[in-house]
């Protein structure tokens, strides 16, 4: 599950920065919380992709 959710959020990202659309800084909190739920799956022990 939180695979998914970092997966979707980082592409979220790559999508605003390919269209140049941003939110204001909405984009790079989606980056932002995409590296923390996969670090956290690291610290947890689980593979990160």
């Amino acid at each position: 599950m939180l695979y998914t959710i970092a997966v979707v959020l980082i592409i979220l990202w790559l999508l605003g920065m390919v269209t140049s659309y941003t939110l204001g800084g909405f984009v790079h909190i989606l980056l932002v919380i995409a590296v923390v739920v996969i670090l956290l799956r690291i610290i947890s022990g689980r593979k990160p992709l």
